[in-house]
């Protein structure tokens, strides 16, 4: 993956943890995740004019992505809810990347570098080791690990479909467009019925509409990588948002860094420094 690949998705990754921790922050998380939506469907329907319907292989791949993105926003907004965001943030990104890695291999017959396989398993140790800053999760912490599990599943499975749906699309401008169209909608009817975002305060609208710009520049960047790399390098890359992510948690939440979450920044930049080994395993094997 070239540099510039990498920086693309660095940079996604650093906006990203951005708007999940205005969903995280904000009071009326309801009302944010709204308006998020919201946020994400105006600036899609302003681009299909310009950007057109991807190809037609592309289609079920799209609808099946965004049926998935529905469910993640919904996990995601009761995995808020139930847990810390220092804790359950990095079980659901930590568990992309490995779920991504192995259905990539087995599925999409892609091939692995030996050090982009050894970066997918530390960048995910890294993010186990986060998200155990705190301590082993206890029993009434159990529903919020599970969710947070659900949600990082959910995000391997649409981070699989988008990549192969971006790939057939002809573009993937066009692609993100409409993934943006197709998931914000059902997800805003699905949770007007619960909360009604006009009554937030008008600050708070303004935060979740710029959370949901924040959302749809990163995932669209994500996408475009997709076209370039291979799924599983993209998916741990795009999860050293969680080290981000951590940071925030810290200076914003005031959660405590630690030793813990210093040894997993180390783990997680010595992957990301390595990332350029380009030797297949199917090499390593035959020599």
């Amino acid at each position: 993956m070239t540099p510039a690949v990498t920086a693309v998705v660095l940079g996604a990754a650093g906006l990203h943890a951005a708007w999940n921790a205005l969903a995280h922050g904000l009071e009326d998380r309801l009302g944010t995740m709204v308006m998020i939506q919201a946020a994400s469907l105006a600036i899609g329907l302003s681009w299909l004019p310009f950007v057109g319907a991807p190809a037609a292989g592309a289609w079920p791949w799209l609808l099946g992505s965004a049926a998935l993105h529905v469910a993640y926003n919904l996990l995601l907004l009761e995995t808020y809810r139930l847990g810390d965001f220092g804790q359950v943030y990095p079980i659901a990104r930590g568990t992309s990347p490995w779920v991504t890695a192995l259905i990539g291999v087995t599925l999409l017959h892609e091939y692995l570098t030996v050090t982009q396989t050894v970066g997918v398993v530390v960048i995910s140790a890294g993010m186990l080791v986060l998200a155990l800053a705190g301590g082993i999760p206890r029993r009434t912490e159990a529903a919020a690990v599970l969710a947070a599990l659900a949600t990082g599943c959910a995000i391997a499975l649409y981070t699989v479909l988008d990549g192969v749906g971006a790939r057939s699309s002809g573009s993937a401008m066009s692609y993100a467009a409409w993934l943006f169209v197709l998931q914000s909608a059902p997800t805003i009817l699905l949770l007007h019925r619960r909360r009604d975002p006009a009554a937030a305060p008008n600050r708070q609208r303004a935060w979740g509409l710029l959370g949901g710009a924040m959302s749809l520049a990163a995932y669209t960047l994500v996408i475009w990588a997709q076209t370039r790399g291979t799924l599983a390098t993209i998916a741990a890359l795009r999860e050293t948002s969680v080290v981000i992510g951590a940071i925030i948690g810290t200076l914003i939440f005031h959660e405590t860094y630690g030793r813990y979450r210093i040894a997993a920044t180390v783990l997680v930049l010595g992957a990301l420094r390595r990332s350029t080994f380009r030797r297949p395993w199917r090499e390593v094997v035959r020599s």
